[in-house]
């Protein structure tokens, strides 16, 4: 017998079945980078990769356990950005809130640019900007029509990623117990560590491998944002939240050991996937096309889940301004389906800047910035939850007996600690200097500005 869909005070529907939520977790946590530039890391820092994907997981993990508390006193919000403005005022939030909607507008760009090169793969004379709007069209449709078909998607979507990750672990698994030959040696648990040292290109290059493992997680909150269209909020926060770690530790540690164990990590490629590296060590000339069909199906996810999050981050900015305004009267609505259609439609139009981008170079180096600037935004972000979270403990609003986060006094502050210090990493990382500074001006700019605008409206509010 199906459960009945019950519709929330602000007209959005409580569709999303904990199967659906669970999904969206995982595709959450595995992103493109586990795919394509697991390589790339692993040739920088060896075995001691595991190290850094572990630690950063434990941290996320913590992040995520915050956010789960406050979602788990009140699972009726449909953003984390929304207890950043209870919590730390109106002016962190709106900061937070619109930071964080134009990180996703580019982080959907890039994901839109990423399906394109994909497909070209097969179909290298069909032009860019054609793909982009197939595939934004679509997407933005299934995001219009119910959040139950949203999480359809993301299911299978996330379905596929599962899918072949576990296929190349059982692959692994057995060429390893079997100690199989390839051209490169043995196929053994022993390569793992032979040779290791802990910085065997440099402290700087382990050092470096922390924000490249962090925007490989990047986006891991985006299944707390499903909470509030969830049916069963309570228990899925607990179930979706706990499973972080173990997820990281299957998905991504799993897979590193399955990866060094049959390709020895110094005879392993930075250029090319180390999947497709390991199936065709195993006999399967269809990698590259196999993975190349997985990339694709993750950068739609992601792009599937950026709509999504867009949409609803938008909309909460347009309920938080006056009722008289412009933003307000057109975007804080919830149309007949249950979603924020005017909020997810002027999001997606946004992101239709992406075709031009292939006009010139000098607007796709730009772009390249911009998104930088925005990736490193999310550090700050993170870090303002993390306070949020700090501000609700001491608040009213805490519950005692609720899904509260382990070891709270030491695991918060480290949190925060932490990611202040993966900020820093940044300026010792030249390719991450530009977005780093970006970010610093941006918050000192907007933030600002975002300041003195609400010290105005103080007074006449007073009134």
């Amino acid at each position: 017998m199906k459960s009945k869909i019950v519709e929330n005070q602000d007209g959005t529907m409580r569709a999303l079945s904990n199967r659906h939520v669970q999904m969206i977790a995982i595709g959450g946590t595995i992103g493109t980078g586990l795919f394509l530039g697991a390589g790339s890391t692993i040739s920088k820092t060896g075995p001691s990769v595991m190290l850094v994907y572990l630690v950063l997981g434990l941290f996320f993990f913590f992040m995520m356990r915050a956010i789960g508390e406050m979602f788990y006193s009140d699972p009726s919000q449909h953003t984390f950005v929304s207890f950043i403005s209870r919590y730390l005022g109106p002016t962190a939030g709106h900061f937070t809130g619109w930071t964080y909607w134009i990180g996703l507008i580019f982080v959907c760009m890039a994901e839109l640019t990423a399906t394109a090169t994909y497909v070209q793969y097969w179909f290298p004379n069909v032009p860019s900007w054609l793909v982009e709007l197939l595939f934004l069209g679509i997407l933005a449709g299934v995001n219009l029509i119910a959040a139950r078909l949203f999480g359809e998607a993301e299911f299978w979507f996330a379905m596929i990623k599962i899918v072949a990750i576990i296929a190349m672990i059982v692959t692994g698994i057995f060429m390893m117990s079997s100690h199989a030959v390839t051209p490169l040696g043995h196929a053994t648990l022993t390569n793992v560590f032979h040779h290791f040292t802990l910085f065997p290109h440099g402290i700087f290059n382990f050092v470096a491998a922390f924000p490249m493992v962090f925007f490989a997680f990047q986006g891991i909150e985006f299944v707390s944002i499903t909470i509030g269209e969830a049916k069963s909020p309570h228990m899925i926060i607990k179930k979706a939240v706990n499973e972080t770690l173990i997820r990281i530790l299957l998905f991504y540690i799993g897979a590193l050991i399955v990866i060094m164990g049959i390709i020895p990590w110094t005879s392993l490629s930075a250029d090319s996937s180390p999947f497709v590296q390991v199936f065709k060590l195993a006999g399967f000339p269809a990698a590259a096309a196999l993975i190349n069909f997985v990339v694709l199906t993750s950068a739609a996810s992601a792009l599937n889940s950026c709509i999504f999050s867009a949409g609803r981050h938008f909309y909460q900015l347009a309920t938080e301004v006056p009722e008289t305004s412009w933003m307000h009267k057109h975007f804080a609505k919830i149309s007949k389906n249950g979603v924020p259609a005017a909020a997810i439609i002027f999001s997606a139009a946004l992101v239709l800047v992406t075709p031009l981008m292939s006009l010139t170079t000098a607007i796709t180096s730009v772009f390249t910035i911009v998104t930088g600037v925005s990736s490193d935004m999310y550090i700050i972000v993170y870090t303002l939850a993390m306070v949020a979270h700090r501000k609700y403990r001491a608040s009213q609003d805490f519950l005692p007996d609720g899904f509260v986060m382990p070891w709270y006094r030491v695991t918060s502050p480290l949190t925060i600690l932490f990611f202040g210090v993966i900020f820093i990493s940044l300026f010792f990382v030249p390719e991450d200097v530009i977005g780093a500074v970006g970010a610093i001006i941006w918050t000192v700019v907007f933030g600002g500005l975002e300041y003195f605008r609400q010290r105005k409206m103080v007074p006449a509010d007073m009134n």
